[in-house]
């Protein structure tokens, strides 16, 4: 009888707080830099969710150990709704990628939603000679060359790793940046001259000439690049990757108010202004519900594993 009173007043207490939340700002920890897709979407969705939860979304960059600071900082915050989490695919990863990421994907953090996806870009410095990809395979194997992501254990880092390493064979070294931002500003002083990011990042500079893209890792070809082939199209099947950006909250945080917040994204999602923002940086928005968004979210920790074996990529 006494159980069955308390899982009552635990239904009853967060029921309460699913009614009056939010009733003061929110914080959205991001795990990476400005000027990447997870900072990107961080900040156009917290304009939109604070409209709809009346309440301000006040985002602030937590950078560091590839995501695993803001991750493991958002995993031991109070589970009430009033600390979440913006992090990318990265999430999915660090846990098979580090000895001790300092998280169980799974278990310390609930999934809010996996808010938009992006595909990978293969790209260089428009100094740089390779026009193809074939010419880059080429001169990836006669020369010792280098090339950069956003960081260790984003999915560009093992797109490139699984192209350049398993493909190629090739002995190139990859640089980690510290975000998306970073690894554009190295990319255009050629320091190094080739990278893999997601689409947001380097869009403005691949359309302005400065970066020249040569395959990108979706399904289909992206209609902001109708040229760019994918690295299906150039004989490499399987190769569909993605990095995608989500909203978490501490594991334990009520039913009702993850609830709340994966509603408020969805609706968010539907504004037209949001809509066409987010096409014009390449991003495929995936909202979802809740049990969507965790049966994904397990997916791709299991993918990335294996990648992560596959490849042999190490915390460099």
């Amino acid at each position: 009888m006494k159980a069955i009173l308390k899982v009552l007043l635990v239904f009853l207490v967060g029921s309460a707080c699913a009614q009056s939340y939010p009733s003061k700002p929110i914080h959205m920890l991001v795990a990476f830099p400005p000027g990447g897709p997870t900072d990107i979407i961080a900040r156009l969705l917290s304009a939109k969710m604070g409209e709809l939860l009346g309440q301000q979304v006040v985002v602030e960059n937590r950078v560091g150990a590839s995501g695993n600071l803001a991750t493991t900082e958002v995993a031991k915050a109070a589970p009430d709704g009033y600390t979440l989490l913006t992090h990318s695919s990265a999430y999915a990863v660090n846990p098979s990628l580090f000895k001790n990421a300092g998280y169980d994907p799974n278990r310390d953090l609930a999934a809010v939603s996996i808010v938009a996806q992006q595909a990978n870009i293969i790209l260089v410095n428009a100094s740089f000679p390779a026009k193809t990809l074939e010419e880059l395979r080429k001169l990836t194997l006669s020369q010792k060359l280098a090339f950069a992501s956003p960081g260790t254990g984003t999915t560009p880092h093992l797109t490139a790793q699984n192209l350049f390493k398993v493909h190629w064979k090739a002995d190139i070294t990859h640089v980690p940046f510290k975000g998306a931002g970073p690894a554009v500003a190295g990319l255009l002083a050629g320091e190094p001259p080739i990278g893999c990011m997601a689409g947001s990042g380097p869009m403005s500079n691949i359309k302005s000439g400065r970066f020249r893209a040569l395959a990108v890792s979706s399904a289909r070809r992206l209609p902001q690049m109708p040229d760019v082939p994918t690295l299906n199209e150039l004989g490499y099947p399987g190769m569909e990757d993605y990095t995608w950006v989500g909203f978490f909250a501490p594991a334990g945080t009520p039913r009702e108010i993850v609830q709340k917040l994966n509603a408020a994204v969805l609706q968010a999602m539907q504004a037209p202004d949001l809509k066409a923002r987010l096409d014009a940086l390449a991003f495929e928005p995936t909202a979802q519900p809740l049990k969507e968004t965790a049966d994904y979210v397990r997916a791709e920790v299991e993918k990335w594993g294996r990648v992560v074996k596959e490849t042999g990529a190490t915390v460099d």
